[in-house]
């Protein structure tokens, strides 16, 4: 098997291509989101992105309790619950 290596020129080595994992018109950064507990642990401990409720998806990095709740995910929490605000 024959492998090549092409050597990038200096300047393309110098930019950060990071996928964007937000969705969203960025609102969803000003919430704290409901994710399963179990996988905050395995992001914290592998860095894996998580899925919120909403749908949001991203790196959880920050204090949840200095943000409000999500409402959509709060909505979807209530739903699955059976204590949504009608009584369903």
């Amino acid at each position: 098997m024959d492998v090549s290596t092409k050597i990038l020129p200096e300047s393309d080595t110098q930019q950060d291509v990071r996928p964007d994992l937000s969705h969203g018109d960025g609102d969803h950064e000003r919430f704290a989101h409901y994710v399963k507990k179990q996988k905050i642990t395995e992001s914290a401990v592998t860095g894996t992105p998580v899925i919120a409720l909403c749908g949001k998806v991203w790196v959880p990095n920050r204090d949840p309790k200095k943000y409000p709740v999500c409402p959509e995910c709060k909505e979807i929490y209530e739903s699955m619950q059976g204590g949504g605000k009608d009584g369903e």
